[in-house]
């Protein structure tokens, strides 16, 4: 809320609206302005937030909850983002001082899936491994994979399935050890893990 007699802060008129493309995915949110010359930090989803790097287009809705400064979705066009002591700090078109940069404060950022680098062999993106079945050696179905969760050293699979009509979750390292293979195109991880584990 704004203070009595000054009007409320909105975004840089050189920002500007823009429709979110199709294959938009939410990477992040801007936490607050860094120094004085509009650069802001930005928390990113991943542990490695490479998509924030490797995007120069950048676009911004407001935060679910709190103040809005605007409404819809704008387009920002990334100058720099760094790596900055865990987080990561930016700059951008229009955002020229500390003052834009706190219009930006809150709002959840979506880059296109297209403009992410490409993955290493063997290693794959978080996003695209969300809704894969998940099935063992045997070709028993062991879940569809509903979320990743990091456990320090490695990542798990948080799998959903239905038992006797409840729904329930399986815990699954998702390391060498245990994972055959994943198949993107045929939407399957293939594992070396049994149901009663």
């Amino acid at each position: 809320m704004a203070a009595p007699g000054r009007p409320a802060a909105t975004l840089p008129t050189d920002i500007e609206p823009a429709e979110l493309p199709a294959d938009a995915i939410e990477v992040g949110r801007i936490a607050d302005a860094w120094g004085i010359l509009g650069w802001f930090r930005v928390l990113p989803h991943s542990a490695d937030p490479q998509a924030l790097f490797s995007s120069k287009r950048w676009y911004l809705q407001p935060s679910e909850r709190g103040a809005k400064t605007f409404s819809g979705t704008v387009l920002l066009r990334v100058r720099e983002a760094k790596d900055h002591s865990g987080t990561i700090v930016a700059r951008a078109d229009g955002v020229a001082d500390r003052a834009a940069a706190e219009t930006l404060k809150g709002a959840r950022v979506f880059v296109p899936r297209s403009s992410f680098p490409t993955a290493a062999l063997d290693e794959f993106y978080w996003v695209d491994l969300m809704g894969l079945d998940v099935v063992n050696r045997d070709s028993v179905h062991l879940g569809r994979v509903k979320d990743l969760m990091t456990t320090g050293p490695q990542t798990v699979l948080v799998l959903e399935y239905e038992e006797e009509g409840k729904p329930l979750e399986r815990l699954l390292p998702f390391v060498a050890a245990y994972v055959d293979g994943v198949d993107l195109q045929a939407r399957r991880i293939t594992v070396d893990w049994q149901p009663d584990y």
